[in-house]
């Protein structure tokens, strides 16, 4: 089956305009930042004390578990406290609070590297203690997934960003354009690949051309990918590129993926010693009044961000605020969650409540899925509490792009019936759960 098949022949309607041309906002200075002290389900401990003065650049916490990832200040200020709430992904962390004194005094983290100059294991070595983490939405550490680069045969970075709404990644390239080149030849040496590419969307002409001039001269090829969803999964991006398919990782198809905004931050690591202490991120839909993108310090409540943008058009009871773009991200309650390294955006839609009508058994849902799957079989076991079925209907492969509701004419929450079915096996399968 193709990955692109049926109704995925149409692209989705972006929205994008709203934000694309504008400026991005850098006003926003929270008088406090909290920062989630959690990367994934993987808690990170705090290496200062209440009451600490710190400044934009210091060191304030890491994980230290299978993999090391360090955590760093974003604003100049006094570490406060430690106050747990729940982050964006729906679950309860610790956070640390930092009373911000608006002075933006600013520590150099990393000294001068030359990552041309250096061996593989000192770039490695230098991208692991800068806290590079995916900012493209999983937060995983990036290190780890070059420790055994073998057998690599494209090194993609990733510039798709097709989730609708979501434009930030493009204002990032556009802003940090020559941060974007440095970070992506160093992320290239440290993969070993034969060859390198930037994947981008055919439609973003301008962006083109400006990535096919600063590449230039390079190993780095500029290569536009169809104006189709889900085109940004890893999945997709390399089945488009190179026509493989693989198992579990990228690398049993010879690739290694990174998100711009990854590498962007790795250029300003390497060419200014700074780590990641501020995010892009898209404030837009239908239900906000002044749609954009906004660059605010990591820690930042949404409350503030969406204040800035004019608020909300309509009560907040009456509004849909999603943490991400509308497709994969998550419905969130309240505007209390603050913004982590790897969110991208923030989506206000109205709240329109739609009428849902039985299963019609039409198959555009198992049509339309980019992981093969069956949703509505999926849902259907779910409701049922089917143990046995599910584990044959490989629900974890499930990426959650949204496809099988968006398209459903039922108006089935499918998506949302094969999260569940995904809690469920992991609850069943956790220690101490019954089978």
């Amino acid at each position: 089956m193709s990955l692109l098949t049926g109704p995925m022949r149409h692209h989705l309607d972006g929205h994008k305009d709203l934000t694309l041309t504008k400026p991005v906002l850098k006003t926003i200075d929270p008088d406090v930042v909290w920062i989630p002290l959690t990367n994934g389900n993987a808690p990170c401990k705090a290496v200062v004390n209440i009451g600490d003065e710190v400044k934009i650049g210091t060191k304030i916490a890491e994980r230290n578990d299978r993999f090391f990832l360090p955590l760093f200040s974003p604003v100049s200020g006094t570490v406060t406290a430690i106050e747990k709430f729940m982050t964006s992904g729906m679950t309860q962390a610790e956070h640390l609070r930092i009373q911000n004194d608006h002075k933006n005094t600013t520590v150099r983290a990393f000294e001068p590297f030359d990552y041309e100059k250096a061996s593989w294991e000192e770039v490695l070595d230098f991208v692991k203690n800068a806290g590079m983490l995916g900012l493209g939405g999983a937060g995983f550490p990036t290190y780890v997934k070059y420790l055994k680069p073998e057998n690599v045969d494209l090194f993609i970075v990733n510039a798709v960003e097709c989730e609708p709404y979501l434009t930030a990644d493009y204002k990032n390239i556009e802003e940090n354009i020559s941060l974007l080149k440095t970070g992506t030849l160093a992320l290239f040496k440290l993969s070993k690949a034969a060859k390198g590419c930037v994947a981008i969307k055919e439609d973003k002409v301008d962006q083109i051309a400006a990535l096919k001039e600063t590449f230039a001269g390079t190993p780095i090829e500029v290569r536009t990918v169809p104006n189709l969803y889900p085109m940004g999964w890893e999945r997709t991006l390399v089945f488009q590129l190179t026509g493989k398919r693989y198992g579990m990782l990228p690398i049993e198809a010879g690739c290694i993926l990174n998100n711009a905004s990854t590498a962007i931050a790795l250029g300003n690591a390497i060419d200014n010693g700074m780590p990641i202490t501020h995010k892009y991120v898209t404030v837009s839909g239908d239900a906000i009044k002044n749609p954009q993108n906004v660059l605010v310090p990591i820690g930042t409540k949404a409350h503030e961000i969406i204040d800035a943008c004019g608020g909300f058009v309509e009560n907040m009871e009456d509004v849909l605020l999603v943490a991400g773009g509308p497709m994969m991200g998550k419905a969130i309650p309240n505007d209390q969650f603050v913004i982590a390294p790897q969110n991208n955006g923030l989506t206000v839609l109205k709240n329109i409540k739609n009428e849902e009508v039985k299963c019609l058994r039409c198959g555009r849902c198992t049509e339309t899925c980019p992981s093969g799957l069956q949703p509505v079989r999926i849902n259907f076991a779910q409701k049922r509490m089917d143990l046995e079925e599910l584990e044959t209907l490989s629900v974890n492969d499930c990426i959650e792009c949204g496809m099988c509701t968006y398209i459903c004419p039922s108006k089935i929450e499918v998506t949302e019936g094969v999260r569940r079915a995904k809690r469920f096996l992991r609850a069943k399968a956790a220690p101490g759960g019954k089978k």
